[in-house]
């Protein structure tokens, strides 16, 4: 019997009236049921949060930290358990999976490790000026208010992690919302987090339906926004809160950049590889997976066959089998989304290479070529296993083929040149420039946002713990300098 997965409220758990059911989109097969919160649950744990928020500031900063060490290492403890999850209910392969569960692990630990060493306080000597005499400034900051992280379904883990964990390094208490196709790897959290002794209504789970978000989103008790997911969601939200700090995670369509200096069959071997991998991995699934390659003219002819036969060798299949690299989309709904977009292009003149063919919610890892600049596929992101490749003659035009887009997320840059590498960095349009592989690298660590429709802010765990707190000066007077 399937059980019922119950949510989080100010801690605690707690049902609601409601269910509902949570399937695999690779066999249809019931993974779990999860509890809906009544509008009143979800009052309390607004009410709870924002009545805790002082309380939770100023909670020591080991507390804070031995809270998300903890979690680190239960996520450790069961990583399999949970890696099975994600790939239940999400249909990522099971390598995969266990590959984001590392990745939560190592965000509560960064998160663990930035809140002993977070808001220290500088000092600022006044002096510098006359009237400036016997002052001393210091400068610390302090949390935002409560936090509503609204989380997505391609990592329904990691990406709670990334909402969670920095709102608990510096003390702002949090109300969660997992994606409603994947909200049992978030609530997984809760478990964790009540064991610790972090403060009552400090953090709460809440899968919320979608059309009951816009009413919490509006509350005013929530200050702080942190959403990842589509560009038209995500600016909807901000555009109807101007007046709340949002921080907006909205893709892109992630360009491959292969140049005349990338040329040995070694090096060509490589960049195909990675880009066959990178574009199928989560089934496409990824914010800065490939979708586009840029190819110089001087190695595009040896690089496109060495691209087809590497994304034709992807297993695909159940992604409980720990040897399949790509299972199925989401959902059917988003695998024909996929098939109309492909079908569309091929119908303006693109040439099919491979792929192109759907089974229920799986799509082939797919390639084409000749794409129309004015097809949905060239302006939008995909979001599935799909890879254009497009030929360009020489640096200028390849960076200007990557900036040709209304997303500037990451790019990747083939290159050997370490000139090259600056200017790139310096002319692409971007968020990240990865050098020497594909764009789909992200440490967790490290800032991470996007440029244009992409969004606005970073995430990161010390970045995003800058976007929770503001700077607070406190003046010190008659001190002896």
């Amino acid at each position: 019997m399937t059980s019922t997965h119950v949510f989080w409220l100010a801690g605690r758990q707690a049902t609601g009236e409601d269910t509902f059911d949570v399937t695999s989109p690779w066999d249809g097969r019931l993974v779990g049921r999860a509890s809906v919160p009544s509008e009143a649950q979800v009052e309390e744990a607004v009410a709870t949060a924002h009545a805790v928020r002082d309380e939770f500031a100023a909670t020591p900063a080991h507390v804070r930290a031995a809270a998300l060490d903890h979690v680190s290492k239960r996520l450790v403890e069961r990583t399999e358990e949970i890696a099975r999850l994600i790939s239940a209910e999400n249909g990522k392969p099971v390598k995969w999976a266990r590959g984001e569960v590392g990745r939560a692990v190592s965000v509560f630990r960064f998160a663990a490790e930035e809140a002993r060493r977070f808001n220290g306080g500088e000092a600022q000597r006044l002096d510098t000026d006359a009237g400036g005499e016997g002052r001393l400034a210091l400068t610390r900051r302090f949390p935002k208010g409560v936090v509503l992280g609204i989380a997505p379904f391609n990592f329904p883990l990691n990406l709670c992690a990334h909402k969670v964990a920095p709102a608990i390094a510096v003390g702002a208490p949090i109300i969660l919302k997992p994606a409603p196709a994947t909200p049992l790897s978030g609530l997984i959290l809760g478990e964790l987090l009540a064991e610790t002794d972090l403060p009552v209504g400090s953090w709460s789970i809440l899968p919320v339906p979608n059309d009951r978000m816009p009413a919490l989103v509006q509350d005013e008790r929530l200050p702080v926004i942190s959403f990842t997911g589509s560009d038209k969601v995500g600016y909807a939200i901000m555009d109807s809160v101007p007046r709340k700090h949002c921080t907006l995670e909205l893709g892109g369509n992630g360009a491959a950049v292969v140049l005349a200096d990338f040329a040995s069959d070694a090096d060509l071997d490589r960049a195909a590889a990675r880009i066959a991998t990178f574009s199928n991995y989560q089934g496409g699934q990824s914010c800065i997976s490939v979708q586009r390659v840029i190819a110089d003219a001087s190695i595009h002819d040896r690089l496109l066959p060495r691209i087809v036969a590497a994304v034709e060798a992807q297993v695909t299949g159940d992604p409980s089998d720990d040897t399949t690299d790509v299972g199925p989309l989401v959902s059917e709904d988003a695998a024909k989304r996929v098939e109309s977009w492909v079908d569309e292009a091929v119908a303006a003149g693109a040439t099919l290479l491979t792929g192109g063919k759907r089974d229920g919610a799986s799509y082939a890892p797919t390639v084409l070529t000749d794409v129309p600049a004015d097809v949905t596929l060239s302006c939008e992101e995909v979001f599935g296993p799909v890879l254009t490749v497009q030929r360009t003659d020489g640096e200028d035009e390849a960076f200007a083929a990557v900036n040709d887009s209304k997303y500037g997320l990451q790019a990747g840059v083939f290159t050997h040149d370490l000139q090259t590498a600056f200017r790139a960095h310096r002319a692409l349009e971007v968020g990240g420039v990865v050098v020497g592989d594909v764009p789909s690298y992200r440490a967790d660590q490290m800032p991470y946002g996007g440029a244009k429709q992409s969004g606005v802010g970073r995430e990161g765990v010390k970045f995003a713990m800058d976007d929770y707190t503001y700077e607070r000066v406190l003046v010190l007077t008659g001190l002896a300098l």
